[in-house]
C-alpha cells in the first residue's frame, strides 16, 4: 500500500485543521505533499506545512524545485489525493474541470481516489449551484467527509463545518486498506 498522499488545502478558514491533518498523517508514516491555493495562504503559511510535512509545498505551476511538470510526476506517485478544506470554489472548479492553478491542474491529472472535506457558510452549502457540483462530483466517484453540521466560523449553525482532521484520517486510514485488499 503506497503511504504518499496529496493534501489539498484551499482559502477557508478550516485551513487551520488541516495542518493538524497533516501531522496526524506524517506521525502515522504516511508521506504528505501539501499543495496550496493562493488563497489558503492568506489563512495558514507555507512553512507550517513544510515543516509539519517535511516536504516542499507546491503552491504555483510556475516555481517547482527542480524541472518536471510537477502536478503531472505527483498525479503518479500518490494513492489518494484529499482536499481539507474543500471551498465551494473548488467543489465548483473541480465538477467543470478548471485547472487555473496548481491545485485543481493537479486535480485535472490524477485518476484516483479523491476525498473532499467541504467546509463553507450553510447557505453555500446548500445553494443549488454547489448541491449540483456535488452531485456531479458523487457520480464521477469523488468521495465526501462531511460536512458537519455545527457552528461556523462565518456565523449561522448548520451544515457546512469542516469534519474534524481525526475523522477525516480515520476514513483515510479505510479507504487505503480497502484498496489495498
Amino acid at each position: 500500500m503506497s503511504k504518499r498522499i496529496v493534501l489539498g488545502v484551499t482559502g477557508g478558514i478550516a485551513a487551520y485543521k488541516a495542518a493538524e491533518l497533516c501531522s496526524t498523517l506524517v506521525r502515522n508514516g504516511f508521506t504528505v505533499q501539501v499543495i496550496m491555493t493562493e488563497n489558503a495562504r492568506k489563512f495558514v503559511t507555507e512553512l507550517t506545512f513544510r515543516t509539519l510535512s517535511r516536504q516542499p509545498v507546491v503552491t504555483s505551476l510556475w516555481e517547482v524545485p527542480e524541472w518536471r511538470p510537477e502536478h503531472v510526476a505527483l498525479a503518479s506517485q500518490c494513492a489518494l489525493f484529499v482536499v481539507a478544506p474543500a471551498t465551494a470554489n473548488f467543489i465548483a472548479k473541480l465538477a467543470c474541470g478548471i485547472a487555473d492553478d496548481a491545485l485543481t491542474t493537479f486535480a485535472a491529472t490524477f485518476n484516483g481516489t479523491t476525498l473532499l472535506a467541504p467546509a463553507m457558510n450553510p447557505q453555500m452549502w446548500q445553494h443549488s449551484a454547489c448541491r449540483e457540483n456535488v452531485e456531479t462530483l458523487r457520480r464521477r466517484g469523488v468521495l465526501f467527509a462531511g460536512p458537519a453540521e455545527g457552528h461556523v466560523a462565518c456565523g449561522p449553525d448548520g451544515p457546512g463545518r469542516m469534519v474534524e482532521p481525526a475523522e477525516i484520517f480515520e476514513l483515510i486510514t479505510r479507504l487505503l486498506e480497502r484498496s489495498a485488499e
